[in-house]
């Protein structure tokens, strides 16, 4: 049983950078200090990518959290890096150009409905979000589906 369902919202560029490494870790911004304090190994992780509006892949935490400021992530703002760190362990991941459209899952998400439905984007909006178990649910059965579907039409 995981503990807290996670969406960390960021680049695909950041996406690409953690899947060159093989996915050792995921990060958030150091004003999230308080949320990275709070993840813990079996917690689980959806990874939304900015620009494209679309989910890239879910991740199951491994390790607590912990503060490294290598190089690993970037952010828009000069000067604003992503210090706070935990190991993960992919589950499912789409490659560049397969990740599951936002949209495509809008009337079976919860959280969205905060948002008038012309503004559901607005949910997306900030780099860390928790999840209800049911929306993290829906979310990973739409890229599982779609991991299953790509590696139907490969050869």
């Amino acid at each position: 049983m995981a503990g807290i369902y996670w969406m960390l919202v960021s680049s695909p560029d950041n996406f690409e950078r953690a899947r060159s490494l093989g996915f050792p870790m995921l990060a958030m911004k150091r004003r999230h200090v308080r949320k990275a304090e709070r993840v813990q190994p079996g917690d689980r992780v959806v990874y939304y990518a900015t620009g494209q509006m679309a989910f890239a892949g879910t991740f199951t935490v491994t390790s607590p959290f912990f503060e490294s400021h290598e190089p690993l992530f970037q952010s828009k703002k000069d000067g604003e890096d992503y210090p706070y760190r935990f190991a993960v362990q992919p589950d499912h991941v789409l490659s560049a150009g397969e990740f599951v459209p936002a949209a495509t899952l809008l009337p079976d998400l919860q959280f969205v409905k905060k948002w008038p439905a012309a503004n559901w984007h607005l949910a997306f909006q900030g780099n860390v979000h928790t999840l209800s178990e049911e929306d993290f649910a829906t979310i990973e059965r739409a890229i599982a589906a779609a991991v299953r579907s790509s590696s139907l039409s490969v050869g």
